[in-house]
């Protein structure tokens, strides 16, 4: 066994010696663990959170960005009558359309004219019994979306660009 040190300068000596001796093995174990580590971590992500992305299948995320809803509000409000029970009534409805196509939106005002007359003569077809009833609300909404389609057809336009049309306002006395 190695005498005890005597002055300060052999303790310093003793501890400057030991020293690199613990560091290097810790370095060591340190950068082995570093790197074993890393491995796993790079083999994870390779294997479970790095997807490539295949060329032949498009992904829902990175769809055509939706443009921004356009509505054309069909004013003056339509005003028809309708006999229902022996009694005439009135049914007032306001109409908005929408589509997020400008080039539609333009063809639906410039048409404003036909597409009226055609909803006019749906709307006044209807009776009461039908019309009073969400069912019927729901139907008469559909055949007036075809009717605005057509004429969006007819005039050069595509007819799925008009997505829906609303009753903003619906009112029967």
């Amino acid at each position: 066994m190695a005498a005890p040190a005597t002055t300060n300068d052999e303790v310093e000596e003793g501890a400057e010696a030991e020293a690199p001796r613990k560091g290097g093995k810790g370095l060591i174990i340190a950068v082995i663990l570093l790197l074993v580590l890393g491995g796993g971590g790079f083999a994870a992500f390779k294997l479970l959170g790095h997807k490539e992305a295949d060329p032949k299948k498009k992904e829902p995320a990175k769809k055509e960005q939706l443009l921004p809803a356009r509505y054309v509000t069909l004013d003056p409000p339509f005003v028809v009558n309708f006999e229902a029970e022996s009694s005439v009534r009135f049914l007032q409805i306001t109409i908005g359309i929408m589509t997020r196509d400008a080039e539609i939106e333009k063809i639906i005002k410039d048409n404003d004219p036909r597409i009226r007359n055609d909803l006019l003569l749906i709307l006044g077809n209807q009776n009461y019994a039908s019309v009073s009833k969400l069912e019927g609300k729901e139907d008469l909404r559909k055949r007036s979306l075809d009717a605005v389609r057509a004429v969006v057809k007819d005039s050069g336009g595509e007819a799925a660009k008009v997505e829906a049309l609303y009753f903003t306002s619906f009112v029967m006395q």
